[in-house]
């Protein structure tokens, strides 16, 4: 999963992203106001980290702004703003959580995930593409009677194909939702997943389409 994390305290930006990477995430970290805007414009985040104390940008006009948009990705307020009227100003302009600095690294991912719990249980659990079905909540992927809990990586390659079945993505775009901005990454890191997943269940679970990318059959 790709995590947006707007925090300008460098300190704190740089423990988050060891922290979240350890636990198989990709971090991209924004510092300023104008980035965050422009970060929360493009997508492709599965959550976002967000920082009321931005230099440049209130971080409450920014949310207003996004969800006035349709912005829909989950975001947790994290700030060091303990006073009610600021909890209920970023609840009601449509944070999913807030929490208070200082906090401890293992109560924020459970809050993280509980907030995508709670997404979960909006839309659904479950992604299905022909044959093959994906559980978002315990990222399961099944087909076949073939049923494995995918590692993070595989299961954001599979998220991606599976979200818009019969489409066809480019290795830019496999790797734009998969890893974060300024990540190195591999020339086969790509195909190393797909040969991985492949292993599991099955060439014909991911398609190659010659020249263009890869897709999951629609039906």
């Amino acid at each position: 999963m790709r995590v947006l994390l707007l925090e300008d305290d460098a300190m704190i930006g740089e423990g988050l992203s060891r922290t979240l990477a350890g636990e198989g995430m990709s971090v991209d970290w924004v510092r300023a106001g104008g980035e965050a805007e422009a970060a929360l414009a493009d997508g492709g985040h599965g959550i976002v980290l967000l920082d009321l104390g931005l230099p440049g940008a209130e971080g409450l006009d920014l949310l207003k702004a996004a969800r006035s948009r349709g912005f829909d990705t989950p975001v947790l307020i994290i700030t060091a703003r303990d006073g009610l009227d600021h909890r209920v100003a970023g609840l009601d302009l449509g944070a999913d959580d807030y929490l208070v600095k200082p906090f401890e690294t293992r109560e924020l991912l459970a809050r993280m995930r509980a907030v995508l719990r709670r997404r979960a249980c909006r839309s659904t659990s479950h992604l299905v593409a022909g044959a093959v079905e994906l559980n978002t909540e315990t990222h399961e992927l099944s087909h076949a009677d073939i049923v494995h809990v995918l590692p993070a990586r595989e299961y954001a390659l599979m998220h991606a194909l599976m979200e818009r079945p019969g489409r066809i993505l480019s290795r830019a775009q496999v790797e734009e939702r998969i890893y974060g901005w300024g990540e190195e990454v591999e020339s086969n890191a790509v195909d190393a997943l797909i040969y991985s997943i492949r292993r599991k269940f099955g060439k014909d679970i991911i398609f190659n389409v010659r020249g263009a990318g890869w897709m999951v059959q629609k039906s």
